[in-house]
């Protein structure tokens, strides 16, 4: 066993043990479908001689007596598999991959079925109950038993075959449907039913070698769902939950009925930025590299960052500004300064969009296309950076008739997921929100982002030469004239000057309450005398509320930590990247500052402004169109007085 990682090893020679059975499974056995209504009768033609339709796997779970099945069907994979391709007697490569992941797949999840025995005690009433000497008192035990037996072994089957095809899969997708031949009775009929309905699954849907990745991942993770749903009422598994396993040979983690993930980033086809290519946005530039930074910090052992344990950690932030300001150039520089940073460390970093392709018309696939984007993103196993992009489009208002049923779903999926009740930051992934019209995302969205940027881009007439030098190029001979190219972009300078901007307000709504706060309580130099603008702030504005608190702590608590990681930290993992947990939080405790008056001020007042900012736009976008609503109202109105006349 792990002991940094609690879990056991599932052994190589237990697993090669399986496959002759896990081999005879996909040649062939007959099935009577008990729940699941057969969608093709027919069974695949043999091709070859002394291939029956007899079954070739019977039962070897003594003292089992199951329902008499009327009519079987003759379930026979690898001829179904291999005939995809037609009558060409050279096996498609695809083909041979996927027969490799089942066989694969199904001797791990016997395995597990026997460890799980083992270990429940399973394995001993079974022994009695094939002696007749079980007793009636643990007949309903040994039933419970053989049902959590079956649920784990369909667990594990699913899971292997979604992270055993993982590197295989395509931008193809392929809706199976939900799974219905889920049986409990004992681990061997649970896979005749999930084999079953898995042939009829690439009968159907794998016509051609493309589709049959897809098919097999869209059943398998269908198997899952329903497996884990059925598993969160069901008894005596801890067996199975309270134990974490690991198959060395294939990297792959069992942790209940959790879906493992493989531990690989995905190869990022981006063009990257270089900060110095990032004019202006000198706040959302310094905490982008910053954050990058954090991230590198999160231990895998562990599978938590001191930051996160700290407070100092960004997990959702929202970039926002007009168009042509440069988010997308942010992002771009964000995802090549971590994935630098990665590939001199050595950890997996994975990158994703959710962007308005995701949204489907198709009930509860836009919903299943965030929930994916979640999940990759937060697996632990990964260093993770994932954004919406235009969140303004993908995530619908709730109350909005306009917002499509999909981007509802998105919206509920990224609530949930963002600040739900099962939320757990483990500060190995940051989400990053990006809108050129955040008054347009919902209300309870927008605040469950920790952190804002504001994406101003250039601003001052230091920032527009430098911009103009940097898009013309070096395929020129004008002279700079005076003025010293990118000294306006120095990060610690322009970062300060920024921070201190914000020590007053800046929206008209806000100065308001400033002013009246301030005349009426002095300086805001007390805890008190902030707690009072706070609530000054919420009058003004109803939509402040207690998570706009905590978000301006959790920003304070980030500036406590405003200092960057040295750079040779990054470049030498050794020196920080590699020691242990302790040993990295104590490297950050070292450097964190005290949390000052001044800090409390500027965040509650950038947090603030940009909430104002928001509502007046909101405001001012819904009375607009509550005029052309009157209008219309008016127009139609006179045309039907007219016509009535």
């Amino acid at each position: 066993m792990s002991e940094a990682r609690g879990e056991m090893e599932l052994k190589e020679e237990a697993i090669r043990a399986q496959y002759g059975a896990a081999a005879s499974l996909l040649s062939g056995f007959d099935h009577a479908p008990r729940i699941a209504k057969a969608r093709v009768a027919e069974t695949p033609a043999e091709r070859s001689p002394g291939v029956g339709a007899r079954p070739m796997f019977r039962s070897t779970t003594p003292g089992l007596v199951t329902r008499p099945m009327a009519r079987p069907e003759g379930v026979r994979l690898i001829e179904r598999i291999e005939g995809i391709g037609g009558d060409d007697p050279i096996i498609d490569p695809t083909e041979a991959v996927v027969l490799q992941a089942l066989r694969r797949a199904l001797a791990i999840a016997l395995a597990l079925g026997e460890a799980f025995s083992a270990a429940a005690g399973l394995i001993e009433l079974k022994k009695a109950n094939l002696e007749n000497r079980l007793p009636a008192e643990r007949k309903a035990e040994f039933s419970e038993l053989l049902a959590g037996e079956a649920l784990a072994v369909l667990s594990v089957f699913a899971n292997g075959v979604a992270f055993l095809l993982a590197a295989h899969a395509t931008a193809e997708t392929v809706e199976v449907g939900a799974v219905e031949e889920v049986l409990t009775d004992n681990a061997q009929l649970a896979l005749h039913g999930a084999l079953w309905e898995l042939d009829q699954d690439i009968a159907v849907f794998a016509a051609e070698p493309p589709k049959l990745v897809p098919t097999v991942l869209g059943y398998a993770e269908q198997l899952m769902a329903k497996v884990k749903a059925r598993a969160e009422s069901a008894p005596r598994l801890l067996a199975f939950t309270g134990a974490n396993y690991r198959v060395e040979a294939d990297d792959f983690p069992i942790a209940g009925f959790e879906p493992a993930r493989k531990a690989r980033g995905t190869t990022l086809v981006m063009s990257f930025k270089k900060p110095s290519e990032v004019v202006g946005n000198h706040i959302a530039k310094y905490q982008a590299m910053r954050l990058a930074k954090m991230l590198m910090a999160y231990d895998f052992e562990r599978k938590l960052n001191p930051f996160a344990e700290l407070g100092g950690f960004i997990f959702t932030f929202m970039g926002d500004g007009k168009p042509g300001t440069g988010k997308t150039t942010l992002i771009q520089m964000m995802a090549g300064l971590i994935d630098g940073y990665c590939k001199v460390a050595g950890y997996p970093f994975r990158y994703q969009n959710l962007s308005i392709d995701n949204v489907d018309s198709y009930q509860g696939k836009s919903g299943q296309n965030a929930k994916a984007f979640i999940t990759t993103v937060m697996d632990p196993a990964v260093i993770g950076f994932g954004t919406v992009d235009d969140i303004d489009q993908v995530a619908g208002k709730r109350g909005d008739r306009q917002s499509s049923a999909g981007q509802q779903e998105i919206t509920a999926v990224l609530m949930e997921a963002f600040a739900g009740a099962n939320t757990v930051v483990r500060g190995n992934c940051t989400f990053g929100m990006f809108s050129n019209y955040p008054e347009n995302v919902d209300d309870a969205l927008r605040q469950r982002a920790g952190a804002r940027f504001l994406v101003d881009g250039p601003q001052s007439r230091e920032d527009y030469i430098d911009i103009l030098a940097l898009l013309l190029g070096k395929n020129h001979a004008i002279p700079v004239g005076e003025h010293e190219l990118y000294a306006a972009q120095e990060i610690k300078r322009a970062v300060a000057a920024s921070f201190e901007g914000h020590s007053q307000p800046h929206e008209d709504g806000l100065k308001a309450v400033w002013v009246a706060v301030e005349g009426s309580v002095g300086p805001l130099d007390t805890l008190a005398k902030l707690g009072a603008y706070l609530k000054a702030i919420q009058e003004a504005d109803g939509r402040f509320t207690g998570r706009a608190v905590k978000n301006i702590t959790d920003a304070v608590k980030v500036r406590a930590m405003d200092f960057e990681l040295p750079d040779e930290w990054m470049e030498k993992p050794d020196l920080f990247l590699f020691k242990p947990y302790d040993e990295k939080k104590a490297m950050i405790e070292g450097l964190r500052r005290p949390i000052t008056v001044e800090m409390v001020v500027q965040e509650i007042n950038r947090y603030a402004d940009s909430e104002f900012r928001y509502a007046d736009k909101s405001d001012e976008v819904a009375i607009e169109g509550a005029v052309r609503d009157m209008r219309r109202m008016e127009e139609a109105k006179r045309r039907y007085l007219e016509g009535k006349g």
